[in-house]
């Protein structure tokens, strides 16, 4: 394959801490320092969380203001991927930081168990995002928890809701959810080339263990990778991740083993659909 791979890098999440690993940025500045050597170690997306003053997880628009800003002047061209996710905010408050028009933002379609919760996205809750989407040109990524959620993009594309192609990512290995199946992933592939089209982009993104179990199937496969401290905060079970960095090396250790080119910025926005930016 010579289809170059886009690494994206989550780099902090709403639930790893520093006791899990002090490798965790937490603070803005931290975020930026760890986004800019993940950038350098060639990941061209980054999807952020922000934390309060006290490390607690919010949806707070200045605080994702500040961290953007830091990525675009440290990054210049990595695509920055804001989470809409229900870890951080309740309702609408989640979405109170697509005016600050990212390239893309995390798009949850429907509903599934977590590991002592509901994760709930509310039928308007979703049409409500996904139109904050269309209005500020922020690109949604699709994080598909279960088949249905793939099945949901197509019917909101279909519907409008969603601009171009839908960009789905397979989220594999959350305890009480889709566990890291490979028969189900094969399936997924199939379904999102049914109903997007052979050359639809797809992402797949493992939790804990399965980080490394999605990253290869994903590279090996044709699709993109996603890799980072938000998922997973080892390296083995004896090793904690020293890095974003370093997770991101070792995805595009696979790109090298399965002779993929890993994606430069301007390839990533290329195949993405995504306005170019001078860096």
């Amino acid at each position: 394959m010579t289809k170059p791979c886009i690494i994206c890098v989550a780099i902090t999440g709403s639930l790893p801490t520093k006791a899990d690993n002090p490798a965790v940025p937490v603070t803005i500045a931290e975020q930026v320092e760890s986004t800019h050597e993940a950038f350098e170690a060639g990941a061209t997306i980054v999807h952020a969380h922000v934390r309060d003053d006290e490390g607690k997880p919010t949806s707070d628009p200045e605080r994702f203001a500040r961290l953007k800003e830091g990525i675009e002047a440290h990054c210049p061209g990595m695509i920055i991927q804001l989470s809409t996710g229900g870890r951080s905010g309740a309702g609408r408050t989640r979405g109170g930081m697509l005016s600050l028009r990212p390239d893309m933002a995390s798009l949850s379609v429907g509903s599934n168990n977590f590991p002592t919760r509901v994760y709930e996205n509310p039928p308007d809750l979703v049409d409500w995002l996904a139109s904050e989407m269309l209005t500020y040109g922020v690109k949604p990524e699709i994080e598909a928890f279960d088949l249905s959620h793939i099945l949901k993009a197509a019917d909101m594309a279909a519907r409008g809701q969603l601009a171009g192609t839908p960009y789905v990512q397979f989220v594999m290995g959350v305890k009480n959810a889709m566990p890291a199946d490979r028969e189900v992933f094969d399936y997924y592939i199939r379904t999102v080339e049914r109903l997007f089209g052979p050359d639809a982009p797809w992402c797949a993104a493992g939790i804990g263990p399965s980080q490394i179990v999605l990253n290869e199937w994903a590279i090996s496969s044709g699709g993109h990778a996603r890799t980072g401290l938000e998922d997973n905060v080892r390296l083995d079970k004896q090793t904690l991740a020293p890095s974003n960095a370093a997770l991101v090396r070792r995805a595009a250790d696979l790109c090298e083993k399965y002779e993929r080119p890993v994606a430069t910025w301007r390839e990533a926005r290329d195949l993405l659909g995504l306005a170019s930016v001078a860096a």
